[in-house]
């Protein structure tokens, strides 16, 4: 055993000292260019092998070109004449090492998702736990909250052992009525302290199931659900929580607005397709506020749900972890709710959560609290650092400009040297990401997902690390009608903007092109930026195109779904039928 750790260790500095020598190897840009050519290739025929092994040796490719490519541009390409040119230099070059590390820590979480099973329960239903089902709200209709409400009162379990409550921030006379007629219990409190976290912990405090379910008010659950979770709570009794998946079976803004729902991967998929399965191979799954089983006695421990920060779901897993309860993560969608319905709400929420994520690592930063391992503290610290991205991404879109419209380089080294170097950097990291996350996430959805967010949450993300304590919790409105479609400035004129400045960019570029001598180095430059330039328009253009909200005339979205059904006529004859799609009107 000991010769075993001995070599194994022998081979790991061995790779170490290889990585090294691969990463910092001084070569001439024509040298380079030939390696590059050779990573390309062996790309090329290893991505024909569709084997997990293969995966993470193409991840480890892709490490090591990304990490030579920033080690260069710190060593090599950092020359500045004046303030302006470092203070565009230096940014660029932050902003790339950011983009190297969330690389890595992103192929961390997501090589190797867990594909964790449902797990059978005792035969008897007498040894199944009590569970309390919470539903809160605060100023939804009561049509939206009346479907989940019913359904999580039809779900199989033993009725003596569930309890459904409806957490009632509105204080609302007609839902009092609704859970009466019902047969839910309903909650309510003098104040709305805490927002969403405190009326969980105010209901923990009146109610006393072993279990805790909860569910936003317009996320259905099945009839299975508590059959197919509770399985995972009983085997292991220092499980502290488990999450299943946010299914919307309505379109988001990006589904609607730009493809309407065709052939694009929800914008949450990534999240719940990917990385939480990844997050629960290193015992390191969040919660995520909603689809969810809390043991009682875990969250009562890490002294209910945190109130301190806007997203309470994360930050109450880790704590509960940090305490060493475990997580787990059912990739089974097991309830069914809305996405956000309009572009502008989307940004809310998503700033929302950026603010969130980044207070936690304000104020309670994984990576120097006690009670977590190494790869438990690199999920949770990735999560948060990922709200980062707002700031690298609004520079990545913005460097050719500096030298465009500005005259500044931004990068000194030549043409041949830039793309030998940056050239397999891009091509390993969108290669091997579609490799990795092509089912869940499509790398040019990617693109305008985060150009969308990033300008609105620029400001939010650096407010928030000055000054952690502020915002509050905001409830996403869902639900809504739209008689007329109509374009939404107001959400993208961020974006508009920053078209303008890179089409005027671009423009500069053909300019430059044309009235520098062919082949100089004025014109590579030129030539340079403004390609740059271009591929940065193509995402912001379609992030404008995001905000043409097209109209919706249903009150309750449609599934596409066919099911066997009977017509009966009025005169009683009955027809066989199947359905083409449904709805809950």
């Amino acid at each position: 055993m000991t010769g075993t750790l001995i070599l194994r260790t022998g081979v790991v500095i061995l790779g170490l000292l290889v990585a090294w020598a691969v990463v910092v190897a001084p070569l001439s840009a024509e040298d380079q260019a030939l390696l590059a050519i050779g990573g390309i290739v062996a790309f090329m025929v290893l991505n024909r092998f569709r084997s997990r092994r293969v995966t993470i040796l193409l991840a480890v490719l892709s490490c090591l070109v990304s990490l030579r490519y920033i080690h260069w541009r710190i060593a090599d390409t950092i020359g500045p004449e004046g303030f302006w040119q470092g203070f565009f230099m230096i940014g660029l070059v932050l902003a790339e090492a950011y983009a190297v590390m969330a690389l890595l820590l992103g192929y961390l979480q997501t090589l190797w998702p867990l594909d964790r099973k449902p797990v059978p329960l005792p035969d008897d239903p007498a040894d199944w736990p009590s569970v309390d089902v919470y539903i809160p709200t605060y100023n939804e209709d009561l049509e939206l909250v009346r479907a989940t409400v019913l359904a999580a009162l039809s779900m199989d379990w033993p009725p003596e052992k569930l309890h459904v409550w409806i957490l009632d921030d509105g204080r609302r006379p007609e839902f009092r009525d609704f859970a009466e007629q019902c047969g839910a219990g309903y909650i309510i409190r003098p104040d709305n302290k805490g927002a969403k976290a405190g009326n969980l912990n105010h209901a923990m405090a009146h109610t006393t199931g072993d279990f805790i379910a909860i569910f936003d008010c317009d996320h259905v659950p099945t009839r299975a659900f508590l059959q197919m979770t509770m399985g995972w709570m009983l085997r292991d009794p220092k499980l502290g929580m488990l999450q299943t998946p946010h299914h919307f079976y309505s379109l988001d803004p990006f589904e609607r607005n730009l493809s309407n729902g065709r052939d694009v991967p929800n914008e949450g998929l990534m999240f719940y397709g990917l990385v939480q399965p990844g997050n629960d191979l290193w015992n390191a799954t969040f919660f995520c506020g909603s689809c969810a089983v809390i043991r009682r006695e875990a969250i009562l421990q890490a002294g209910g749900v945190p109130t301190e920060t806007v997203t309470e779901d994360c930050h109450a897993s880790l704590r509960m972890q940090r305490l060493g309860w475990n997580t787990a993560y059912l990739r089974v969608p097991l309830a069914a709710g809305l996405a956000t319905d309009r572009l502008m709400i989307h940004i809310g929420q998503r700033m929302r959560w950026a603010r969130g994520m980044l207070q936690i690592m304000r104020v309670d930063n994984p990576l120097t609290k006690r009670g977590l391992n190494l790869w438990q503290r690199l999920c949770y610290f990735s999560a948060m650092f990922h709200f980062l991205f707002a700031v690298p991404r609004v520079v990545f879109l913005t460097a050719p400009l500096a030298f465009l419209l500005l005259g500044h380089s931004v990068i000194a080294a030549s043409s041949l040297a830039i793309i030998a170097y940056a050239g397999p950097h891009i091509f390993h990291a969108v290669t091997t990401g579609s490799r990795v996350a092509g089912s869940v996430r499509h790398s040019f959805w990617s693109e305008i997902y985060e150009t969308v967010l990033a300008l609105w949450l620029v400001p939010v993300t650096l407010a928030t690390l000055l000054d952690p304590r502020k915002g509050k919790f905001n409830v996403t409105a869902k639900g809504g009608l739209l008689p007329e479609g109509y374009f939404d400035w107001r959400a993208v004129w961020p974006s508009l903007v920053l078209g303008i400045l890179l089409a005027l960019g671009v423009a500069a570029g053909i300019h430059g092109i044309a009235t520098n001598p062919w082949g100089s180095l004025e014109s590579q430059a030129f030539l340079l930026n403004g390609i740059w330039a271009t591929l940065c328009l193509v995402p912001v253009l379609a992030s404008i195109a995001a905000g043409r909200e097209r109209r919706q005339l249903r009150a309750r979205a449609r599934v596409a779904v066919a099911l066997p059904a009977v017509l009966v006529l009025p005169d009683g004859q009955r027809v066989d039928a199947r359905t083409h799609d449904l709805s809950l009107g």
